[in-house]
């Protein structure tokens, strides 16, 4: 691990390692697919490395952890009357997969492995660990569409998601819910043990349903008539009020599928509706001897005005610096067990009082 004063920013390009920015930025979002990277220094013009420029691989380091492996997408130069500056940014491995189509496939319809198989690894993403298991739904596949929307649309039919690691992984996958949390964010009245320079509850009903109904048909087959019955809805008794949102879908196999898509559009609207967001200094887990944060892990919340005492999926992060500015993450934290109903099944939610999705079947 490295020392306080080591501890700083690096980014590795072209055989070299650049720090001492002016200001950088450095994201990473588990709902957001290709985490953005952004730089700044003072540069003389013909100062500038041959190897920065777009497109060429980088590292984004803290210290001696690696943050983010991508490449660049942008170099900015700009000249003033008495300053010169140089900005980079750029985005992980997965940008590909978001800018690119993906490739034409002779078939109609494909798995999750032949999506990751046939469009991730021709676009240049080597690094590939597929976690799921289970479910092994086929997905539509239309010409001209884009890599990362196929993809997502291929783990969204089978319960689980995509993201990059740090060292450029492409992983689908999910949350793991059993990891005990990293630490606890403290917000007290008398401030005794305050660690967070500021914590922000936000609570939203506008997308938030007590009801979701989903009415599916099928075409019929060679093989199998067509259905025009299928229904399933799901409930929350969380939500204050008779909110109703019913669902059509064209394409919809069986009561099965039905309830699958009904459960997580209520899981969805239920995620979105409240959100945590937490400033600390630092970007390491319990100071400069911890590990750095990063999506996914589990945080408990201790904050006495906002009623809060449980634990917290951590979704996105976003450290800040510079050389005169202090080291600042910003935390923004979901409900626990809500992000990936399929993969978060048994886990209950951590505000006090709240109640498992309830199931109604529809005569």
């Amino acid at each position: 691990m490295a020392t306080p004063g080591e501890d700083r920013l690096t980014l590795r390009v072209g055989g070299g390692e650049h720090r001492d920015w002016t200001s950088y930025t450095i994201d990473s979002d588990l709902l957001t697919p290709a985490d953005a990277w952004r730089v700044t220094l003072g540069i003389p013009v013909g100062d500038i490395p041959p190897g920065v420029r777009p497109w060429a691989p980088v590292e984004v380091l803290l210290g001696g952890d690696v943050l983010l492996t991508g490449r660049i997408d942008r170099v900015e130069r700009e000249l003033a009357k008495d300053t010169q500056s140089l900005t980079i940014s750029g985005r992980d491995n997965a940008a590909v997969l978001v800018d690119c189509s993906a490739p034409v496939f002779t078939q109609r319809e494909a798995t999750l492995q032949e999506v990751v198989d046939l469009v991730a690894r021709p676009l240049g993403v080597e690094k590939i660990r597929v976690e799921t298991e289970g479910r092994k739904e086929k997905v539509a596949v239309e010409p001209g569409e884009r890599a990362w929307d196929l993809l997502a649309k291929a783990c969204e039919a089978n319960g689980c998601w995509a993201w990059c690691e740090p060292d450029g992984t492409l992983v689908v996958g999910g949350p793991d819910y059993t990891a005990a949390p990293v630490a606890t964010l403290v917000v007290r009245l008398d401030g005794k043990g305050n660690n967070t320079l500021s914590l922000a509850v936000r609570e939203d009903v506008s997308g938030r349903y007590s009801e979701v109904t989903v009415l599916g048909q099928t075409h019929g087959t060679e093989d199998k008539e067509g259905r025009h019955d299928i229904m399933h809805r799901e409930t929350d008794p969380d939500v204050p009020g008779y909110r109703p949102l019913i669902i059509p879908e064209g394409e919809c196999d069986n009561q099965e599928e039905a309830a699958r898509r009904a459960r997580k559009q209520l899981a969805d609207s239920r995620l979105e509706g409240f959100e945590i967001t937490a400033r600390v200094r630092g970007h390491r887990v319990g100071g400069a001897s911890g590990e750095p944060w990063r999506p996914g892990q589990r945080v408990q919340v201790v904050s006495e005005p906002h009623g809060l005492d449980g634990v917290y999926f951590l979704m996105k992060r976003t450290f800040t610096g510079g050389r005169d500015s202090g080291k600042i993450t910003e935390l923004v934290l979901k409900e626990d067990g809500v992000w990936l109903p399929e993969l978060a099944s048994g886990f209950k939610s951590k505000k006090k009082g709240k109640k498992a999705l309830e199931v109604v079947e529809l005569p």
